[in-house]
């Protein structure tokens, strides 16, 4: 059925755009991406996001295709044994923050294989509508960012930057683009509230005060404060040091930060300011010392590396299904707690030996699961800094523990209610108990039985509810999962390839 219709909306796009007398190629121009991609959208082999529909649409000026795009929904049959190989694409963290760090070059940055999901996509419209050029080379995602002399920041897209809470790391690169600026509050996962306070105290040494506006962030800089002394950060962040680094990249003097993230996207910004010309040292620790450049404007080509976060993911779909795949290009140091922990709970898989990922730093090795039981941890299971279990891959526990004979305890002490999301999981069978919004107790194992859930607000725990519909025995239903596409590329595709049954569709 989701084949049928994808066939069918291609066949309307392909008539609507021969209408308007374009080529794919055209069409393609317009919509910033490659003419193959038309060609597999117009042949129905393409999953199309809601968005993606809607600025088909718009170019086209075609009301069939506009009242095509409704939510996103899967719908899923099992339980599902996955089997061959897959590679684990760059990261998205890594690619939204390196698009915001092209902002301090002047010159023309090639960002190789960037993830292609709805999060990229936001931020591509919101650096569009500020004059910057972005084009989309190839199959590969390899991406182009050509900014203007100036930046026009007075007509920003204010709707795609309330959809994106990356906009908040704006204020980093922006801040020596203007003396005074406007960003709409930020958007993104429904994880509760979160100040942006860190941010403020990593970069009012620079000189910029935020003032909260009627749904604006008001920055202004006084370029007579220059950082005098090291800067502590208040939280050991990834977008708070993220935008320190930014800050710090433009400033022609020494910046030292500490307390610093030294996560893997953090790593992969460190590797692109380098390429700029940018002095970094202390990569990978909690002190980092920048020397800037009061003019950056270099031609640059980047590969961000891989995502731990989605190795993660696959890592836990294996886990789940009792299944045996092949992982290839797993960023092994940002997931060797992960597997630590895995291993005393009784996982068995194989792995290759290290080799070094495309940006020339980070440590790759493929991974080869094997069908497993598991049993729960003696302690609880909670998120630290890097180098401890990243706080996205702690939700991926909740359905791995489901798995797992006895009672796993698991504390999301980072996020105010993303726990809560994880109860979910007991409409499909599951034993989640909420002990608080930071802490859930899981009883293992499950028997998964399909049925029809809406799709959490937050992205981590949405994936999570889709992996224990792999399991679960029948038919379930997702519905409305754009937080899914906001955060990965295709995943249902993907996992079909392993040989799930996801399919893609949408209520007409």
């Amino acid at each position: 059925m989701a084949l049928d219709y994808k066939g069918r909306i291609g066949h309307l796009i392909r008539d609507a755009r021969k209408h308007r007398g374009l080529t794919q190629h055209q069409l393609a121009s317009l919509l910033n991406t490659s003419q193959s991609a038309i060609n597999r959208i117009e042949k129905g082999h393409q999953n199309l996001s809601l968005e993606m529909l809607a600025r088909i649409g718009e170019a086209l000026d075609s009301e069939i295709v506009a009242l095509g795009a409704g939510p996103t929904h899967l719908r899923v049959t099992g339980p599902t044994t996955l089997s061959g190989s897959i590679d684990v694409k760059t990261s998205k963290n890594a690619g939204v923050a390196l698009l915001c760090a092209t902002l301090l070059n002047r010159g023309r940055t090639t960002l190789r294989k960037v993830a292609r999901i709805e999060e990229v996509n936001r931020l591509l419209e919101v650096l569009n509508s500020l004059g910057v050029q972005t084009k989309w080379l190839n199959d590969q995602n390899d991406l182009e960012i050509v900014p203007p002399k100036e930046l026009d920041l007075g007509h920003i897209d204010e709707e795609a930057a309330r959809r994106t809470r990356s906009i908040i790391m704006f204020l980093g690169p922006l801040l020596h683009r203007s003396d005074a600026f406007d960003l709409p509050y930020a958007g993104g996962c429904n994880l509760g509230t979160r100040t942006v306070e860190p941010h403020m105290s990593a970069l009012r040494p620079f000189g910029l005060e935020v003032k909260a506006t009627e749904g604006s962030y008001h920055a202004q800089v006084n370029r007579a404060i220059e950082p005098g002394r090291p800067i502590v950060l208040t939280e050991r962040g990834d977008t708070v040091t993220e935008n320190a680094l930014m800050a710090a990249a433009l400033h022609p003097g020494t910046t030292i930060i500490r307390n610093a993230s030294s996560n893997y996207m953090v790593q992969d910004l460190c590797f692109y300011l380098q390429r700029l010309g940018v002095e970094v040292a202390g990569i990978g620790t909690t002190t980092l010392t920048v020397t800037g450049k009061e003019v950056i404007d270099v031609d640059v080509d980047y590969s961000p590396s891989e995502d731990p976060i989605e190795a993660m993911s696959l890592l836990a779909a294996a886990i789940v299904t009792k299944s045996s795949i092949t992982i290839r290009r797993v960023p092994i140091e940002f997931l060797e707690i992960e597997l630590a922990l895995l291993e005393e709970m009784g996982l068995s898989y194989d792995r290759t030996e290290e080799y070094v990922a495309a940006n020339g730093a980070t440590r790759l090795v493929d991974l080869t699961t094997r069908p497993s039981d598991l049993h729960a941890p003696l302690d609880k299971i909670h998120p630290m800094p890097f180098p401890g279990l990243n706080i996205d891959n702690l939700p991926f526990f909740a359905v791995i523990a489901a798995t797992a004979e006895g009672q796993t305890y698991l504390h999301d002490w980072v996020y105010d209610n993303r726990a809560i999301y994880l109860t979910d999981l007991n409409k499909l069978g599951g034993h989640v108990q909420l002990l608080d919004p930071h802490r859930v107790m899981i009883e293992g194992p499950t028997h998964w039985t399909g049925a029809e859930l809406m799709c959490p607000p937050a992205l981590r725990p949405a994936v999570v509810v889709l992996l224990a519909m792999l399991a679960s025995r029948g038919t379930s239903v997702l519905r409305g999962t754009y937080v899914i596409h906001r955060g990965y590329e295709d995943l249902a595709e993907r996992l079909n390839q392993l040989g799930a049954s996801i399919e893609t569709f949408r209520d007409i």
